[in-house]
């Protein structure tokens, strides 16, 4: 299970889900403007935010596991 959560891998999440599509604006960054502006109502698309926040999430979770394990 550990291998499936390696950094690679989930950098590779993070950019690939995490941004799609890379045009005209990743997907994350539209839905977030949306969250904030405060337009984010519809279930898909709220939906559609936790799908490509999800890597970002999981990866900043282990880089903080992982700098907490190290600084104990």
């Amino acid at each position: 299970m550990n291998s499936l959560l390696s950094y690679p891998v989930l950098i590779v999440l993070a950019l690939t889900l995490g941004l799609a599509p890379f045009f005209p604006q990743p997907h994350l960054v539209e839905k977030l403007r949306m969250l904030f502006s405060g337009t984010l109502s519809r279930p898909i698309d709220i939906f559609d935010l936790a799908l490509h926040a999800a890597p970002w999430v999981l990866l900043l979770y282990k880089v903080v596991a992982d700098w907490r394990g190290a600084a104990a």
